[in-house]
């Protein structure tokens, strides 16, 4: 058997935390870390700033990104997000 991944398994995602921080600083380190990845890369991003469930939305609406996922507990937001070209 391998340790490796078999070539459909999606790789790891990416992980930015920006809890504590406010707008629109999540949203900078969001852009800064999207030009980092690959396209097709998963980014799950972790947030206590209300205002990210308005903002990374329309982040990922305005530069053709996919929000796959989001959800709130306890005031703490997480998106997962692919990178589109």
């Amino acid at each position: 058997m391998s340790a490796t991944e078999p070539p459909d398994t999606p790789a790891t995602p990416h992980r930015l935390d920006a809890s504590g921080l406010y707008c629109p600083e999540p949203v900078m380190l969001l852009h800064k870390k999207i030009r980092e990845m690959a396209v097709g890369d998963e980014l799950e991003v972790i947030a206590t700033d209300p205002s990210t469930q308005r903002d990374i939305p329309k982040f990922c609406t305005f530069l053709g990104h996919a929000l796959l996922a989001s959800s709130s507990e306890q005031q703490v937001f997480r998106y997962r997000i692919r990178k589109q070209s």
